[in-house]
């Protein structure tokens, strides 16, 4: 099936034969908004872009990818109006505020639980952020396409057949995104090529891990590594996603 614009990615990610092509989609994105974000194009300095990251804010995951990126006077930009932004709601909030009645029952609940207005604004905050959002929508797109391209292009399916399969909390998404859709006979042939795929391809990173214990018992200390060097980062990436090894991902002056 010929290539198209929306489908390269994909199939680059696929081919890269990582543990998980969504985690190297993952990665590509997160890193294309800290460009944008912070990067040479300056849209920082733009005042529509700043009212979106403004509104929106950062959670403190990508606060610290930001401050890692590098970019000094982007980040104290953005810190700047998105402070006002914040003060003036905080304010609003305060103005508006007036405390709950104690009571038997409110001290049994959980903090999250308790209905104070302050608590929930905060919280709201804390979920909000510029760089999550951008990236869930794009990641919805590439879950289109991974279910587009496994019911029109069988050499699609072929390389996903053949890979080492997926983290489990993209895999998690792809059964939640297959049932929405894929036909019946579609769905039928995903599970019949993901499960064991993924049974399979755990396995080989848990032996992995194993051989690396091993490597520790000094009655192997010259026997072969096998493919067991980078078993933690990948054990640790095949369980809950990501590059544990990765370093920071800097601005590119």
């Amino acid at each position: 099936m010929k290539e198209q614009l929306y489908t390269i990615p994909l199939n680059d990610a696929v081919n890269a034969h990582d543990e998980c092509p969504f985690c190297f989609i993952e990665r590509s994105i997160e890193q294309d908004l800290l460009d944008f974000v912070l990067g040479s194009g300056s849209s920082y300095m733009e005042a529509d872009i700043r009212d979106m990251t403004d509104r929106a804010g950062f959670c403190r995951m990508h606060f610290q990818k930001m401050f890692d990126y590098g970019n000094t006077l982007g980040n104290a930009w953005i810190l700047k109006t998105h402070y006002l932004r914040m003060i003036g709601e905080m304010q609003k909030e305060f103005k508006g505020f007036k405390p709950g009645k104690a009571s038997l029952k409110n001290r049994f609940l959980k903090a999250s639980e308790s209905g104070n207005a302050i608590g929930m604004w905060v919280r709201e905050k804390e979920e909000s952020c510029y760089i999550c959002k951008q990236y869930k929508d794009t990641y919805a797109r590439y879950l289109d396409t991974f279910f587009y391209l496994f019911k029109q292009d069988p050499e699609f399916r072929q390389k996903i057949k053949d890979s080492k399969g997926f983290c489990l909390p993209h895999f998690g998404d792809l059964c939640d995104a297959a049932d929405g859709k894929l036909a019946d006979k579609d769905k039928e042939a995903f599970y019949e090529m993901v499960l064991p795929l993924m049974e399979e391809n755990m396995k080989r990173v848990a032996e992995d891990v194993a051989w690396m214990v091993e490597k520790f018992d000094y009655r192997n200390k010259d026997a072969d590594w096998k493919n067991s060097k980078d078993a933690i980062q990948r054990g640790m990436q095949k369980l809950k996603g990501g590059y544990p090894a990765d370093g920071a991902y800097k601005m590119n002056k």
